[in-house]
């Protein structure tokens, strides 16, 4: 690698000869042409203000006196032509050297600076005035005040004649410009020589990896055991196995041995506890899930039976209820007879339903569901009554719906029997049915205490005051069949007035 040293710093010094080699000639390529450019803008210049001039001069020359029509053609050339930074402006003299216009130099106009020599030697005006009379006028390249630096800068100009009046017109090009796009081309060689440094860098590093290679060498043999305890492992994570310690040449790596082979044996035996364990805890799972299964469809029947069992007496009392009144109509006792059977009516359709939901579909149907809430209505106003409460309605006719009737009664039923039970005494009940547009809206507004966690309530089981009967699965049953069916739910509720409202959208 020392050997190699000087070949590479010879390589490197050569690669940045070639290149600023190079850069010198694309620099005097990129002068070459910019200066022609530069003159083809700054003719195509003056030959427009002479087509300018010449065309006033014809257009005017009969109708105007001669020094007033100079003078607007002055002006005009003076207003039109330059740029922001102050050069590319139209300089005049006349073949004396008088100056006619300087729009940057104010102070030269009216005087002769036909003998005016730059620092270089150069007689500025009387060239240009010379090269001018041509016929296709010429350029002359001089040191010139620069407008808005105050420094004498390199400068070509390209001047025509005006015979008429023997003006000489001219304009010119500063060539500090081109040196800065030069050197932003040094400082793009300056990076890429960088880089070309940093490559450098780069293949001594690949020479240092080189050199590595010798040490790879000497690890292969350390490999070769290292390999040897890697087949052992990948064996021994298979099944039980231990390493034999004549397979081990190296004695650093003989002293492992025995601990390996103590690790393998620990993990094993380990590995056999657990697997002991894990059987044991499956059996017990398993048997444990057999009796929840059990229990589960016992507790399933009894509720299926229950649920039978207490159709059949509900049936009777109520219709011996509808006998009773027929023969001895109401008095105060029937009635609150009549109340507990409904609510007991309301909590078995609650129970069947929750038994039946997962295991039938609910087909909809068609139904008139202003029609539908009167008679749920209708049915709660004996519970109303008995409980204190009165039921009023505010109920639009002819509003339909695409409904199951059973989940339509379940999500009614629920809530007038929450606001029968849950209402301040004395207190109305408000039930109301609307619709705008495309949504139809059913709200239940009832006189009672504040509800804490208006979200919780429709948890199962859950009862906002625990001294009020119930199971607490009425609103969970209504939450299950608003989600099914893409029912928008809200509840309001603060100190005296709670009010539950369902929006059903409807094509």
């Amino acid at each position: 690698m020392l050997l190699m040293s000087p070949f590479v710093l010879l390589f490197i010094t050569l690669v940045i000869y070639e290149e600023y080699n190079d850069f010198e000639r694309d620099a005097s390529n990129i002068r070459k042409e910019y200066i022609l450019n530069q003159k083809s803008k700054i003719s195509y210049d003056i030959n427009r203000v002479l087509k300018f001039i010449q065309h006033s001069y014809k257009k005017k020359k009969d109708i105007m006196d001669e020094e007033t029509l100079q003078k607007e053609i002055i002006d005009a050339i003076e207003y039109l032509y330059g740029r922001e930074d102050g050069t590319g402006y139209i300089f005049i003299y006349d073949f004396d050297g008088v100056n006619l216009s300087d729009p940057v130099q104010s102070s030269h106009r009216g005087k002769n600076l036909y003998k005016f020599v730059d620092s270089d030697g150069v007689e500025v005006i009387r060239e240009l005035i010379d090269i001018s009379k041509k016929p296709e006028g010429g350029y002359v390249k001089y040191k010139w005040l620069k407008p808005n630096r105050d420094e004498v800068t390199p400068k070509i100009s390209y001047a025509k004649s005006f015979a008429p009046w023997r003006w000489m017109v001219g304009t010119g090009v500063y060539l500090d410009e081109v040196e800065k796009i030069i050197l932003t081309q040094k400082l793009a060689l300056k990076s890429r020589l960088i880089k070309f440094m940093m490559e450098i860098l780069s293949l001594g590093v690949l020479l240092l990896g080189l050199g590595a290679i010798t040490l790879g060498i000497v690890n292969r043999i350390i490999n070769k055991e290292i390999d040897t305890f890697s087949k052992f492992f990948k064996k021994a994570s298979k099944g039980y196995t231990l390493i034999e310690p004549n397979q081990i040449d190296l004695l650093e790596f003989k002293k492992m041995v025995a601990y390996v082979n103590s690790m393998v044996t620990e993990i094993d035996k380990r590995k056999n506890k657990l697997k002991k364990l894990n059987k044991s805890l499956e059996e017990s799972v398993e048997k444990k899930t057999h009796e929840l299964n059990q229990l589960v469809k016992a507790q399933d029947s009894f509720i299926k039976h229950s649920i039978h069992e207490i159709n059949t007496p509900l049936a009777v009392i109520m219709t011996y209820i509808d006998i009773y009144k027929m023969k001895y109509s109401e008095n105060r006792y029937i009635s609150k007879i009549e109340a507990g059977a409904k609510i007991l009516s309301t909590i078995y359709d609650d129970l069947g339903y929750m038994v039946k939901k997962d295991r039938l579909v609910y087909e909809k149907e068609e139904l008139d569901f202003s029609t539908f809430l009167i008679d749920r209505v209708e049915f709660f106003e004996e519970i109303a009554s008995g409980n204190h409460h009165k039921i009023i309605t505010t109920i639009t006719p002819s509003i339909n719906i695409s409904f199951n009737p059973l989940e339509l009664q379940r999500v009614i039923d629920n809530n007038i029997s929450n606001a029968i039970k849950f209402g301040k005494k004395n207190t109305d009940i408000v039930v109301s049915l609307t619709k705008q547009e495309s949504i139809i809206i059913l709200s239940f507004l009832s006189n009672s205490n504040k509800i804490v966690d208006t979200q919780q309530i429709f948890e199962p089981f859950h009862q906002e005051e625990s001294d009020n009967v119930g199971f607490g699965l009425g609103l969970e049953i209504v939450r299950s069949i608003c989600d099914k069916e893409g029912i928008k739910v809200a509840v309001s509720s603060d100190e005296s007035m709670t009010i539950f409202e369902y929006r059903f959208s409807v094509d």
